[in-house]
């Protein structure tokens, strides 16, 4: 989660030149009553997917869905930038028909890894991804969502994970367990940046590729409250959110940071669906404290040899694109995209855009 505890103004920088791709194709607009019983079930369905996600989960499995009828509900635009010269910018056409797109043709046997792992953010859990998971699957990727340390039905409590490593720990767990040779493609949202690049650095012949989504991406020596520290969030939600929880005594460092559950759909969800703010809010847990001062220390042998590449959200109340901007400029990945119209979580308000540019990126070669 972005944090803005600083008053410090960021420095001017220039960015490198942004090709935007702007769709020239009308959206199709229906009024009949038979479209709004076909949207009535559709949200009816992913009220299911969501509840059926968080049961599999408890019971150690995760399903593959049908989410034909949601799935062709909505897309959006993407532009794209390229942030090196070593390999050539695509220019694609950024709009295609839901339908299409989501029972688009995918050759896995070209890809080096058709196995996507989806890292949340903080406060949030794997039940955020159930749309991608969803659209993934059905494209025939192997999906796994992580619950890091004391998120999501992970029962460890926030106020006591204690480091970076204590609250990744899911995932470089899961990483560990992978067989020789095999390799995934990584996807983290916000904090789960930096948890990201805390395990490209442990297994770096283990990841493919490492997707930044409005996420924390960080330098060497750096930490999350390094970067978010370096500009004010200008609308001072984040500031007005945060509550601050203090388990060893009021007198002792902050041990957790919990959301205010009201301000979240101007903060998070300002693009999404009032379904998903509903199940942002019961869902959402604290965040652990000290991993946000944990500095990072990366280095180009290890984090540096996995290919980076980074989705912007341009209506983002928490983590501004300004800030976005900044990390990309300090540590420039292979590319970066922008999903146009997407708040914080995009995954929620874009969700078949998101996957769009998931399958792209899965297939650069």
């Amino acid at each position: 989660m972005g944090l803005c505890f600083s008053t410090k103004s960021p420095t001017t920088r220039t960015h490198s030149k942004r090709v935007s791709h702007q769709s020239t194709t009308p959206l199709n607009r229906r009024s009949s009553s038979a479209t709004k019983d076909q949207l009535d079930d559709a949200v009816i369905q992913e009220h299911a997917i969501a509840a059926a996600l968080l049961f599999q989960q408890r019971n150690g499995d995760v399903p593959r869905f049908d989410q034909s009828n949601s799935a062709r509900r909505s897309h959006g635009d993407i532009a794209h930038r390229s942030c090196s010269s070593r390999r050539r910018r695509s220019v694609v056409d950024p709009v295609v028909q839901a339908q299409l797109m989501v029972n688009q043709e995918v050759n896995h046997d070209e890809m080096e890894t058709s196995h996507i792992v989806l890292v949340h953010g903080g406060g949030f859990g794997a039940w955020c991804w159930y749309k991608t998971m969803a659209l993934l699957q059905e494209c025939k990727f192997k999906v796994t969502a992580i619950d890091l340390s004391g998120s999501g039905i992970d029962l460890r409590d926030a106020n006591i994970i204690e480091s970076l490593s204590q609250y990744a720990k899911p995932l470089t767990s899961f990483l560990k367990t992978l067989a020789d040779g095999d390799k995934v493609i990584l996807v983290g949202h916000d904090f789960g940046g930096a948890c990201m690049s805390y395990a490209m650095e442990l297994f770096p012949t283990k990841v493919a590729k490492a997707i930044f989504i409005a996420a924390s991406m960080l330098k060497t020596g750096q930490s999350t409250l390094d970067m978010f520290s370096l500009e004010e969030n200008t609308n001072g939600l984040m500031r007005q959110a945060q509550n601050f929880l203090y388990a060893n005594g009021n007198n002792q460092p902050p041990t957790a940071i919990d959301l205010d559950k009201s301000l979240l759909k101007d903060l998070l969800l300002n693009q999404s669906p009032a379904k998903d703010v509903a199940l942002a809010c019961v869902s959402m847990r604290p965040i652990p404290f000290s991993p946000i001062l944990e500095k990072l220390s990366l280095s180009d042998s290890n984090y540096g040899r996995v290919r980076r590449f980074y989705i912007e959200t341009p209506e983002d109340n928490a983590i501004p694109v300004t800030l976005q901007q900044m990390m990309i400029n300090q540590s420039p990945p292979e590319k970066v995209f922008r999903l146009k119209g997407a708040d914080h979580c995009p995954f929620f308000s874009k969700p078949q855009a998101l996957h769009k540019l998931l399958v792209e990126i899965a297939k650069m070669k």
